[in-house]
């Protein structure tokens, strides 16, 4: 692939000339298809490692989150800035899921927040390999190692998409409560 200008969306999207520490190598390593596994203190700039790569890559980019209420604060936030996403989770009527998955098929959103439990289903799977998918961003993965595994058990069985889809790549997103500085 060849080099993607990111600092032009940067600036348009977010306001932003130039990146945080990383996360220009972050972004542009999703952008290249690699898995990718980001550690940053809350309120480093992690959702616009896999919202940018996202907007670049033209696809699909589904953000697995634990967060309902965040789902939505993020999806609401990314259309105000004019960047397609929805969410896929229970608050939603059966008629607007729907909706929502024939615009995700017809490949007209640019990030897709699901939930582990939504990802579980046979169902879902099986709708997803029919939605253009450029990554798999599994987005508060700390929630796992803080609370325990039995914390929406549905997070373990997300190793399943490797073999579902091989294609694409993954990014491990997770908040660390405490900067120590870089590693």
């Amino acid at each position: 692939m060849s080099e993607v200008d990111l600092l032009a969306p940067l600036h348009q999207y977010w306001g932003y000339n130039s990146f945080r520490p990383m996360q220009e190598r972050i972004v542009r390593s999703l952008v290249a298809g690699h898995d990718t596994c980001v550690i940053m203190p809350t309120g480093g700039g992690k959702s616009l490692c896999y919202q940018l790569p996202a907007l670049a890559l033209g696809k699909t980019t589904v953000v697995v989150s634990p967060l309902i209420a965040l789902m939505h604060d993020q999806a609401a936030q990314l259309a105000q800035m004019g960047i397609p996403a929805a969410v896929l989770n229970s608050t939603l009527s059966s008629s607007e899921q729907s909706r929502v998955m024939i615009k995700a098929r017809e490949g007209e959103f640019r990030l897709l927040y699901i939930s582990p439990e939504r990802l579980a289903s046979e169902n879902t799977i099986a709708w997803l390999r029919n939605v253009p998918v450029s990554f798999f961003a599994i987005d508060e993965a700390h929630c796992i190692s803080e609370w325990g595994h039995e914390f929406r058990p549905d997070y373990r069985q997300l190793k399943r998409l490797r073999g579902k889809f091989s294609q694409s790549a993954y990014s491990c997103l997770h908040r660390q409560r405490y900067a120590t500085g870089p590693s």
